[in-house]
């Protein structure tokens, strides 16, 4: 028998306190099979995201599931499926200028590293009129917990808009290793968002290290889960039997921190041992660097460009291809590594302290020097030679993914871990 939940509204001492909230609150009560309850408190949530960046939407979405006031200061101009109970446009270092309809990172490679180079230098001249605007935001909606998906620019913004309602900050992969020692005003930023942030999400314990080496207090609280919420497994999942085509999979797209001219370097040196191999690349259909690429190193037939897709048609992909290439130089937790590992594939990845938190090397994958084409063909050529190495790898992998990056599992401590951080002094 399933939980009864029933809605109710009533004044309870139990929910969390705001200024200028009524203290009559829904509470939701879940009738167990003895008779026994518990309550769920709603809160009243504030996030300042990327309105347009799936990792957002999924946070946001499982608080909107579970009853929660969903409002966004969204950096960029976006349109969302999600009933929110308030969205504002609040641009930041030059976010205006991008369409509702883009998407993160839809520019091609060379434009991406310029703007990257420019918002490093200019972006943080804008915050201060910025803050002002989400400050106005945060006193209208007067959250239990405010949370900012990601230091630059989100968590900037939101340090220093910060009111006095909990701050919570999501550190993602490179915001300390590429971002903040990028510039002067990155790094003074970056140190003080960590000095102003009341609590912390990162998806590696590498980034609580570096977060306190940039100022963040150790006493207060952390969370490590994975960027984006977790795996669902009811989408990312192996299939029955393995597939034994040579297909190997790159679902990084272009970003200035994945090395993709060392992976189409390493193709050719795989090709001269394993004729047969073939190559798959996510969100890179119809990026002129790969087509340039494609043609210097005569790849037309071993090389497909895909588009970005869907997560259940990104899941099929996986399942084509034994292994999933991640040559990247500055990361934390990759979701789409996670991702393709919980699809059954073997991981080939660059040697990073925070990937060596989720795979041992020639165990449960592959570390490989994503600068050197040849440490990168080498461990794709292992990895497509090793068939005992690859299934074992399988299902350690499954296990690392149940116990550890699990959506359900993940978001419910995430649920528990915002009561903390709402609740008075974190308790």
């Amino acid at each position: 028998m399933k939980d009864a939940a029933l809605a109710i509204s009533f004044p309870s001492r139990h929910c969390l306190y705001s200024p200028g909230r009524s203290s009559t609150a829904p509470i939701i009560l879940r009738l167990t099979p003895p008779g026994n309850f518990w309550y769920i408190d709603h809160m009243r949530l504030l996030f300042v995201a990327d309105g347009r960046s799936p990792i957002a939407q999924n946070w946001m979405r499982y608080f909107v599931e579970r009853g929660d006031e969903v409002y966004l200061a969204s950096t960029f101009a976006c349109s969302l499926d999600l009933p929110l109970k308030g969205l504002e446009i609040t641009p930041v270092a030059f976010s205006g200028t991008k369409k509702s309809s883009s998407t993160p990172r839809s520019a091609p490679s060379r434009v991406l590293n310029l703007l990257t180079a420019i918002r490093h230098f200019l972006g943080p001249l804008t915050i201060p009129r910025a803050s002002k605007r989400l400050r106005g935001f945060i006193q209208r909606v007067k959250p239990d917990l405010v949370h900012a998906m990601r230091i630059p620019y989100e968590g900037m913004l939101a340090a220093d808009a910060y009111n006095g309602a909990p701050l919570l900050i999501s550190v993602w992969g490179n915001d300390f290793t590429l971002h903040a020692p990028s510039t002067s005003l990155m790094r003074h930023y970056t140190e003080w968002t960590m000095g102003v942030a009341d609590a912390l999400h990162a998806d590696c314990q590498r980034d609580l290290r570096l977060a306190k080496q940039w100022g963040f207090d150790p006493a207060r609280p952390t969370l490590v889960t994975p960027g984006n919420g977790g795996v669902r497994t009811d989408i990312f999942y192996p299939l029955a039997k393995p597939v034994e085509e040579p297909l190997i999979i790159n679902p990084r797209g272009f970003r200035n921190y994945v090395r993709n001219e060392v992976f189409f370097q390493a193709i050719p040196q795989v090709l001269a041992k394993r004729p047969d191999a073939k190559f798959i690349c996510a969100a890179m259909k119809g990026e002129s660097q790969a087509l340039k690429w494609i043609e210097e190193f005569n790849l037309g037939q071993v090389v497909e460009l895909l588009p970005p897709l869907p997560h259940a048609q990104m899941a099929d992909a996986f399942r084509r291809a034994p292994v999933v290439v991640s040559p990247s130089v500055h990361d934390g937790t990759p979701n789409s590594l996670l991702e393709g590992m919980a699809c059954g594939c073997f991981p080939v990845a660059g040697d990073l302290e925070s990937i060596r938190e989720w795979i041992t090397d020639d165990k449960n994958g592959l570390l490989v020097d994503a600068t050197d084409p040849q440490s990168l063909a080498n461990g794709m050529l292992e990895a497509l030679g090793k068939k005992n190495l690859r299934e074992k790898a399988a299902g350690l992998n499954q296990k690392i993914i149940a116990e550890r990056a699990e959506y359900t599992r993940c978001m419910a401590q995430a649920e528990k871990f915002y009561q903390r951080v709402a609740s008075p002094k974190g308790s």
